[in-house]
């Protein structure tokens, strides 16, 4: 079965800036099945443009502004 994004769902989304980058926590639900939490980052281009990146690591201050967003996602699951 082909992914059909008209069955996906986004049940909570907050994003956090910082200088050159920012994280975005979420809770998505595919075709009625578990809800999942995502962490997603974007970095800011040279001209200002927001680009998708791998998380990858974060840095201490990333995590511990977003621990709150992932406990308020928490609440959605």
């Amino acid at each position: 079965m082909p992914y059909d994004p008209n069955l996906d769902k986004k049940l909570f989304g907050e994003t956090k800036d910082f200088e050159m980058t920012r994280v975005t926590v979420s809770v998505n639900q595919y075709n009625e099945g578990e809800k999942k939490l995502q962490l997603s980052r974007e970095n800011r281009n040279q001209d200002g443009e927001w680009k998708f990146a791998k998380l990858g690591r974060m840095f201490k201050d990333e995590v511990e502004a977003i621990i709150p967003l992932m406990k308020k996602a928490i609440e959605f699951m």
